[in-house]
């Protein structure tokens, strides 16, 4: 990706995360963090990645973001100077599952080996 790409996408994703903040205040919404954001070579669409905090309502959030996206990108547009607003995609980051069932997993083997190892000392001795 270029120098210019991932300037453009640090500062959507800056200001999509203010709008966040200070526009979209749904207290049923919980914790709604822009975790990263990505632009297309000729700067027409942006990918961004939205983590919720509660994971029940990840769907309901995404949908409320999706009938928002119109009041959201013209707000973008008052706030950064380009030719060209991005047409903007919304996504659930889901990130953070996977690196909490890897953690889980390494968990379940350090106990596992603890184990092994405990037993292993007691017949040593």
């Amino acid at each position: 990706m270029s120098h210019r790409l991932d300037k453009v996408a640090s500062l959507i994703k800056e200001e999509l995360s203010l709008i966040f903040l200070h526009k979209i205040q749904d207290s049923t919404a919980g914790l709604v963090t822009v975790t990263s954001v990505k632009v297309s070579p000729d700067l027409r669409h942006a990918k961004a990645y939205i983590s919720v905090y509660n994971k029940e309502k990840r769907d309901e959030v995404l949908e409320k973001v999706n009938s928002l996206k119109g009041m959201i990108r013209s707000e973008l547009a008052s706030r950064i100077q380009m030719r060209y607003v991005p047409e903007l995609h919304f996504f659930i980051d889901d990130t953070l599952d996977y690196v909490e069932k890897i953690e889980g997993l390494f968990k379940k083997i350090h106990s596992s080996d603890g184990t092994d190892k405990n037993d292993n000392e007691g017949n040593t001795e």
